[in-house]
């Protein structure tokens, strides 16, 4: 199997730790462009792939095609590899807010198998989460392809289309919020004399205990809270200033908003 990839930024790049770190494929079995000479020239010396020279090289040579590309690029990426692609080829697109229709349209063909994601920048250090779908012509096989791929950078699931930009909300924006949170509680760590650089330690990595605790118990995370809250104590005192300055009804102003924006990128 031969996975290409066309755009080799962050995100891509990720994705092809993840398939390297797993074993799923080997450099020689990968391919890319990029726009950019230095993206290609990174991508060659950390991951040892094949740098080709045009879109239409990766479209030819791919068994798995990773549109890996800025939603605004597309338009101009899709016209030019539509024709060049077989129709057994696995086209997986990581747009966000770019439709299955949008991604049929572009490439002027409805019997192409198209997967649509949405990673998160998680995915860097192989915890990303990901909201997957796909258009008819993608058989179950296929599709144990698609996810077996998407899971070796984090965790992949598969939501109907309609819920996509929710993915986007939730997840594939979400650690801009996270890292406010840490960012914040770190600032106030400082504000009462801790170092900077262990501020930072302690905040993140309350955060990751904490996600672990929860997917890991599978307790509501209402229970969990509870268990850190003694009856007239530090925790609920913090708790309740949250709840007074609206904590929770901002976090999903703010998802609502990131998801109507989704639907109209």
């Amino acid at each position: 199997m031969k996975i290409g990839f066309i755009g080799l930024g962050n995100m891509a790049t990720a994705i092809l730790g993840g398939l390297l770190a797993k074993k799923i494929a080997e450099p020689e079995g990968i391919i890319g462009y990029d726009k950019l000479d230095a993206a290609m020239e990174k991508a060659k010396a950390n991951y040892k792939i094949t740098a080709v020279t045009d879109e239409k090289s990766v479209a030819e040579q791919a068994d798995v095609l990773f549109l890996a590309v800025k939603p605004n690029i597309l338009p101009v990426v899709l016209p030019k590899i539509g024709s060049f692609l077989n129709k057994e080829t696995i086209v997986i697109s990581i747009a966000a807010g770019k439709t299955i229709a949008f991604l049929e349209e572009g490439l002027g063909r409805n019997d192409l198998k198209i997967v649509r994601c949405m990673p998160n920048t998680p995915a860097l250090v192989l915890e990303g989460s990901t909201g997957v779908c796909a258009n008819a012509n993608v058989t179950k096989e296929d599709m144990d392809v698609a996810m077996k791929i998407l899971g070796a950078f984090g965790k992949a699931s598969v939501v109907p289309e309609k819920l996509m930009d929710v993915v986007v909300g939730i997840s594939g924006s979400s650690p801009a919020y996270v890292f406010m949170f840490i960012e914040a509680m770190a600032d106030a760590a400082v504000l009462a004399g801790m170092p900077r650089a262990q501020a930072y330690e302690f905040s993140a990595q309350a955060v990751l205990g904490s996600a672990k605790l929860l997917l890991e118990t599978g307790k509501h995370p209402g229970e969990l809270k509870d268990m850190v809250c003694s009856p007239g104590g530090t925790t609920i005192e913090a708790v309740k200033v949250l709840e007074e300055m609206g904590f929770r009804a901002a976090v999903i102003d703010a998802t609502l908003a990131c998801i109507e924006k989704s639907k109209n990128v």
